[in-house]
């Protein structure tokens, strides 16, 4: 089955509380592993870049969804296509805290393809992103 992969950048909701993003991040999961989805959510304190994959159903089903939500503003898709594989199977949804300097590595970097490296060895976004939050072997 091919994997579709979306990446999008949003601004976090001033008025959300670090329990009620525990929250958003525990109901995202239930419904990402009900539509086979997987994926990351970096969050920086005021933005979130969140990286999905999964059947092109499930992407858009999640998309759908998030894109409804009132927990974050100026919704940006910066990445969408088939992925070659699953980069992070076991994670319906896993978040990562990190600082402003990583997001924006993260989310500038080239999303061309879905590759975690490019042809002449350069950093691409994928590849940024596993850097900072790892490959698991194992389920989480």
């Amino acid at each position: 089955m091919p994997v579709r992969a979306l990446v999008y950048v949003s601004k976090v909701s001033p008025k959300i509380s670090p329990p009620e993003l525990e929250v958003l991040v525990n109901n995202a999961q239930t419904f990402n592993r009900t539509a086979g989805v997987s994926g990351v959510l970096l969050f920086d304190g005021a933005r979130y870049l969140q990286y999905l994959e999964g059947p092109e159903d499930g992407v858009t089903a999640v998309y759908g969804r998030i894109h409804q939500a009132t927990r974050h503003t100026q919704i940006e898709v910066i990445a969408q296509g088939h992925a070659g594989s699953r980069y992070f199977p076991y994670w319906p949804m896993k978040k990562f805290d990190v600082d402003p300097e990583t997001f924006d590595a993260v989310a500038q970097a080239s999303w061309a393809g879905f590759a975690p490296s490019a042809a002449e060895g350069s950093a691409t976004a994928v590849g940024r992103l596993i850097d900072v939050v790892g490959v698991h072997p194992v389920r989480d």
